[in-house]
C-alpha cells in the first residue's frame, strides 16, 4: 500500500485501490525486478511527500523522469546533488538568473522549491534506464490527471507552470478561474529559444501569489 505521509494519503486513498493502479503496481514490480528503473522505488512519490496538498502554491509539470543513472529522484527537472545538471535544468537556472537575479547553484537538487510549495510533478512517475517514455500509458497518467483535477478543484489560487507541449496538453483540465496558468516553450536546448528564455515565469508567479496575499516563492537554490 502506498504511504505518502501527509494529506495526499486521504485524498488519493480511493485511487490507489482502483484496478488500473493495481495493474500498474504489478507492472512496476516486474520492471523493478528485471530492469534498471528510475527513480529508486522509495523516491517515486517524492513530489507528493515533499509538498502536501495544503502547501501547494505552484505546480510545475514535467513529462517523465530523467532516464540516466542517478539523475531522477521523484521531482521533475531536479537531479540529486553530485549529478551534473542536465541542459534543461541549466536553462531553467539561466532564466531564473535573468528574471529574478538568483545566482546559479553548483548542483541541481530542487528539494528547496518543493518545501516552498512548488509541486514538481511528472505526468509519468517512473522510467526504464536509457528509454525515455518507456512507462507512458501504463496507468501513471490516470493518477497524475486525478492529482491535477484535485488541485484544480481547490478554492485557494495556484500557479500552474506548463512548459512545452506535453505539459500544455493538461491545461484543458485546469478550469478553475482562481488559478493562473503560465505557458511557454520547454526549457530543453531544442526549444528554449522559442519562448522559454524571457518568459519571466518566476517573477510572474511571485507577483500573482503576492496579489492574493501569499508569500512569494524563494527561488534561490542554496549551495
Amino acid at each position: 500500500m502506498v504511504h505518502i505521509g501527509n494529506d495526499w494519503d486521504q485524498l488519493l486513498k480511493d485511487e490507489f485501490e482502483k484496478d488500473y493502479y493495481q495493474q500498474l503496481r504489478r507492472f512496476l514490480a516486474y520492471e523493478y525486478k528485471h530492469y534498471k528503473i528510475h527513480p529508486d522505488m522509495y523516491d517515486i512519490f517524492n513530489a507528493l511527500k515533499y509538498t502536501s496538498y495544503q502547501d501547494v502554491r505552484v505546480v510545475l509539470l514535467g513529462q517523465d523522469p530523467y532516464h540516466g543513472p542517478n539523475q531522477a529522484h521523484g521531482l521533475c527537472f531536479s537531479v540529486k546533488k553530485g549529478v551534473m545538471p542536465p541542459p534543461s535544468l541549466k536553462n531553467i537556472f539561466k532564466e531564473l538568473q535573468d528574471d529574478v537575479g538568483c545566482t546559479i547553484p553548483s548542483h541541481g537538487e530542487l528539494v528547496k522549491w518543493a518545501k516552498e510549495g512548488v509541486l514538481m510533478l511528472n505526468t509519468v512517475l517512473t522510467v526504464r534506464e536509457g528509454h525515455a517514455n518507456s512507462h507512458a500509458n501504463k496507468g501513471w497518467e490516470i493518477l497524475t490527471d486525478r492529482i491535477i483535477s484535485i488541485l484544480n478543484d481547490r478554492s485557494e489560487p495556484i500557479v500552474f507552470l506548463l512548459w512545452g507541449r506535453n505539459a500544455q496538453n493538461k491545461s484543458a483540465m485546469i478550469t478553475n478561474p482562481h488559478h493562473l496558468i503560465l505557458k511557454c516553450a520547454h526549457p530543453s536546448p531544442l526549444s528554449a529559444y522559442n519562448g522559454f528564455f524571457g518568459c519571466r515565469h518566476f517573477s510572474k508567479t511571485n507577483q500573482f501569489l503576492k496579489q492574493h496575499g501569499y508569500a512569494p516563492i524563494d527561488w534561490q537554490i542554496d549551495e
